[in-house]
């Protein structure tokens, strides 16, 4: 029987992470393992964090959905990578904001 998609939200790493750890190993499709494999090797915040992450770069009132949570899944850390992630939108950012973003992720980097 198909299924019927309701509504599509974009979802960090992190908190697909956190979905698929609430599922028992032994259910788990060898799609959803390699998945998980995958979150957890590519997290670079916990799921806490990253909502957070993803509140405060939403109240900039830059970037759009999409962008946030590639912005959060792949933290950059130079304007340069920011700037490659975000080519891809018809809008410029000024380089003031990029820095704004920037300091904003340093905030939440595990890394340090």
């Amino acid at each position: 029987m198909p299924r019927k998609i309701i509504r599509i939200k974009p979802l960090t790493i992190p908190e697909v992470k956190d979905i698929l750890e609430t599922l028992s190993k032994e259910g788990m499709d060898q799609f959803q393992r390699r998945t998980l494999d995958y979150a957890a090797k590519m997290s670079y915040l916990d799921p806490e964090n990253a909502k957070k992450l993803i509140e405060e770069l939403r109240a900039e009132g830059v970037l759009e959905e999409e962008e946030i949570v590639q912005v959060v899944n792949i933290m950059p850390k130079t304007i340069e990578e920011l700037r490659a992630i975000l080519a891809g939108g018809r809008k410029v950012i000024e380089t003031s904001v990029l820095e704004k973003i920037l300091s904003i992720l340093d905030k939440y980097r595990i890394d340090k």
